[in-house]
């Protein structure tokens, strides 16, 4: 079933991302060939907000192509595939403002990012934005719910 709006999958989007709270990342090398690591988004909306080190192999893959893919898996019933646009966000402002979700969203999804990075200056803090394109709620034996923005 496709949707029209986010607001029509938001809340079961949300339930399954706060209860798998991990996800992978897929992105592509400069052979490209994909790679994929364990990452810890946060949902403000429909926009994907991750903390990570702008130096790592996934910011130079980022560089080349900032198309990524996430995928959550924690019921194999009910996966959560996310398809978008990875950008690093250099705005102390945005920085600030993610800092400050992270550090008030309810556990396990929030977590305090002062005793990894100190502050949003210390060299592995990075702020990762991803906008969707496509966002599937799948529901094995059953139709899988749909938005593209």
């Amino acid at each position: 079933m496709i949707v029209g709006r986010f607001e029509d999958l938001r809340t079961e989007f949300m339930n399954r991302v706060s209860y798998a709270v991990y996800c992978t990342m897929a992105t592509v090398d400069r052979r490209g060939r994909t790679r994929s690591r364990i990452m810890h988004p946060i949902w403000d909306g429909p926009i994907g907000w991750m903390i990570s080190w702008p130096a790592s192999h996934k910011a130079k893959h980022l560089a080349r192509n900032p198309w990524i893919s996430l995928a959550y898996i924690a019921d194999e019933k009910k996966p959560v595939y996310v398809d978008g646009l990875a950008e690093w966000i250099d705005s102390d402002e945005e920085k600030h403002r993610i800092w400050d979700l992270h550090r008030t969203a309810p556990p396990p999804l929030g977590f305090d990012p002062e005793p990894h990075y100190g502050s949003i200056g210390h060299l592995y803090f990075g702020l990762l934005r991803v906008t969707p394109w496509r966002v599937e709620l799948g529901n094995l034996g059953g139709e899988p719910i749909i938005w593209r923005p």
